[in-house]
């Protein structure tokens, strides 16, 4: 039995139809991406595994270690294991960063100091949340705050969006240490990609255009041709063939 299963799922956002049919096996200790250009729908279906009020499943199902949690709320979602990393984090202020670190770490029994450590944010922890932070700083304090929850599945939102070149390093870092050394299976997105080249361990590549995944397949082929073609050319070097 999978750990995370989408079965055909469909999610509208008011009445519009934004992901089509999406179907997607995840199991324990996987990394999956799924790749595809700005509008194809990539952060409008983690919103809806992650069950946020503002998109709508309108069809098929999403099931979590064989149980429907299709109409689930997202905190039950989170209960059960379930964490996502924004792509766009709000500020907070008059919040401090620390104050919502320890509040999540006492519920979820997690180490905030240790992870805060391996993430590089000792120094952000006094100041209000997401304040005035780089966005290699936002990126690596959202992962923080959803690592906290000592998730069993990691949703991450363009993680490399907008930051530099060492903090893509310790993003893929810790990404592949949770993932291969503690298990807990990831979803990344990612428009163009530059994280995908320090992580060597992916297990599957998705494509994604128009709320599809249009092609899934063997991440050291896809990922590549991608990277080298874009979207267009290279579904056509794929030759519309499923992985």
């Amino acid at each position: 039995m999978s750990l995370l299963s989408l079965e055909a799922v469909s999610v509208c956002v008011d009445d519009r139809v934004i992901v089509r049919d999406v179907s997607l096996n995840i199991n324990p200790g996987e990394l999956h991406v799924i790749m595809g250009p700005n509008g194809a729908g990539k952060s409008t279906l983690l919103a809806a595994i992650m069950g946020l009020s503002h998109v709508r499943v309108c069809g098929g199902r999403i099931l979590f270690s064989g149980v429907d949690i299709t109409h689930f709320p997202s905190y039950e979602r989170a209960k059960l294991g379930i964490s996502l990393a924004h792509q766009v984090t709000p500020t907070f202020r008059g919040v401090r960063f620390l104050e919502v670190a320890n509040a999540i770490s006492s519920r979820f029994n997690t180490d905030w100091r240790t992870l805060a450590s391996l993430l590089k944010v000792e120094d952000l922890l006094l100041r209000d949340l997401f304040s005035g932070f780089s966005g290699g700083e936002r990126k690596r304090a959202e992962l923080y705050l959803a690592l906290l929850q000592n998730p069993r599945v990691a949703l991450l939102d363009e993680p490399d969006s907008g930051v530099d070149i060492d903090t893509l390093r310790v993003l893929a870092e810790l990404i592949d240490y949770i993932v291969f050394t503690q298990g807990t299976s990831v979803i990344l997105v990612t428009h163009l990609g530059p994280i995908l080249e320090k992580l060597p361990r992916i297990t599957r590549a998705h494509i994604m255009v128009e709320g599809a995944i249009v092609y899934s397949g063997d991440p050291s082929h896809v990922i590549p041709v991608i990277l080298k073609h874009g979207y267009t050319r290279g579904l056509e070097v794929f030759g519309g063939e499923g992985g």
